[in-house]
């Protein structure tokens, strides 16, 4: 069943993260500090909303390099859906290109914190860890026929990184909901 974002306020500071990526290590959300814009990003492997998207979110991350620093996080039930698992993960990573860590919330409070409802879930930051975004990646959708380009979550980086004010009109992310271990839903 799709799910919307919750629309966290605007100017929402990024609550603080570390998590074990992928491939090992951890990744805190200190580690992004002195970037100019930041990425935290709600992913899943099974969703089919975020399969729709994946090459396009990788492509987007090549196109701005080190001017966006971005990780993705996956909160999902991996034992109730093995497809979130961090091997089918670094499937997915390979299969999308994507560049950046993806890290595991296998408490899922990372998820809670940052108030995610959906999969992809899309927060984007200042460099002082502000939220100056949370939406749609673009307007396509799987079986919608619009071309998936990030144009949404696009214009938003652009204009941080132009130092102009990102449009306070934003459109919900949808997704599929965050799968919670049973008795773990938020309230």
């Amino acid at each position: 069943m799709a799910a919307n974002s919750f629309m966290v306020p605007l100017g929402t500071p990024a609550p603080a993260f570390d998590l074990t990526a992928i491939d090992g290590g951890s990744i805190s959300l200190e580690d992004l500090k002195g970037s100019p814009a930041s990425l935290v990003v709600f992913l899943s492997n099974h969703c089919p909303y975020v399969r729709h998207i994946e090459s396009g979110l990788g492509a987007l991350a090549r196109s701005y390099d080190a001017r966006l620093s971005i990780v993705a996080i996956c909160s999902n039930d991996s034992v109730n859906y093995p497809d979130d698992d961090p091997t089918h993960l670094a499937e997915q990573a390979r299969r999308a290109g994507f560049s950046f860590p993806y890290l595991l919330d296998d408490t899922q409070d990372v998820a809670k914190a940052y108030r995610a409802a959906c999969t992809p879930d899309f927060f984007l930051y200042d460099a002082q860890f502000r939220l100056v975004y949370r939406g749609e990646f673009d307007g396509s959708r799987p079986g919608n026929s619009v071309p998936v380009t990030g144009s949404s979550l696009r214009a938003a980086i652009d204009a941080l990184l132009d130092g102009q004010p990102v449009p306070e009109t934003q459109r919900a992310a949808i997704g599929c909901g965050i799968k919670w271990k049973p008795g773990n839903e938020p309230a």
